[in-house]
């Protein structure tokens, strides 16, 4: 597919009923995209799954938490990914759906603003633990981007199968906190539905944001602090020099991260990791995980940046 593809699948967008077409989505965003290569030996593919069980093991080990992953890791290239997160979109949006019409024309800007976010993204997306937010099958998915994992090392000069560990080591933290917490899905995809909801109707329902914006910043927050305790190899490099490559994108790289809320993932990362590092200091890692044990554990905004208020709401 090619940019020509890309361009005819925008320019019929405008044809179809409602607020975007999803089917011109995927096929703009793939135009705009190499799809990368899956020429993997032997040796890559039984590294992935090496990594995720050795991952599995230690973060089970440094949390205490009890979880499983998917039997079966998803090594996929740049579309591939296009395709498993424009169905998860369209399901998420469906509210707009039903929203009151839209001429063609801004169907069209929504295909083509959702379809190069989309693009940008999947250009950079190293792994991605799903468990399967707003669908209506059970279970959860663990995939890979490799020919983004390779891309990225190269980069960064660092070797690939290091760089791949580091990165199952941080999607396994992810399944661990869904396994531990499974209402955590339900109190997602509710929150978002209701705040993609409220936007059809043309009001903007805050709370439910804000709270999916704090359970977020919980999520990764946690995540980080299994990593620096888990991982069994070192790390600060990595973080370095991804933090370096973030800041040479160039000024309208840094303009998209911005616009996609790239900074907003940042700062929750950081703020979340500060949180829990104070609560593991205080209490031990066992102790942080107390996080999952309902939605009413998990801290509310002003008790991110007080973890002891937080430690004293949920075990006095």
């Amino acid at each position: 597919m090619s940019l020509l593809d890309s361009a005819r699948a925008l320019a019929t967008a405008g044809d179809r009923d409602g607020a975007l077409d999803w089917d011109a989505v995927a096929a703009a965003a793939k135009g705009a995209t190499d799809p990368g290569s899956l020429a993997l030996t032997r040796a890559d593919r039984e590294g992935y799954a090496t990594d995720v069980r050795a991952a599995r093991r230690r973060v089970r080990d440094a949390s205490g938490l009890d979880f499983d992953v998917p039997d079966t890791v998803e090594l996929q290239n740049r579309h591939h990914w296009i395709d498993a997160n424009v169905a998860t979109f369209e399901r998420a949006f469906e509210p707009l759906e039903e929203a009151a019409y839209l001429p063609g024309v801004a169907r069209t800007i929504n295909t083509a603003t959702t379809a190069a976010a989309l693009a940008f993204v999947a250009r950079r997306v190293l792994g991605q633990y799903d468990p399967l937010l707003l669908a209506d099958a059970d279970g959860h998915r663990l995939y890979f981007v490799h020919p983004n994992i390779v891309n990225a090392a190269a980069t960064l000069d660092v070797d690939v199968p290091r760089f791949r560990r580091w990165i199952a080591f941080h999607e396994v933290t992810h399944a661990a906190e869904f396994g531990a917490a499974p209402w955590l899905a339900d109190h997602l995809e509710t929150h978002l539905r209701d705040g993609v909801a409220a936007l059809a109707d043309g009001s903007l329902e805050r709370d439910a944001f804000a709270e999916l914006m704090t359970t977020m910043t919980a999520v990764e927050g946690y995540a980080e602090l299994l990593m620096d305790r888990a991982f069994d190899d070192d790390y600060d490099d990595l973080r370095r020099k991804l933090d370096a490559r973030r800041r040479d994108e160039g000024p309208l790289g840094g303009l998209l991260r911005r616009l996609l809320g790239f900074h907003l993932k940042r700062e929750q990362y950081e703020r979340g990791k500060r949180f829990f590092e104070a609560v593991a200091d205080e209490r031990g890692v066992e102790a942080a995980g107390a996080v999952w044990r309902s939605p009413d554990h998990l801290p509310t905004d002003p008790e991110l940046d007080d973890p002891a208020a937080w430690l004293a709401r949920v075990s006095p």
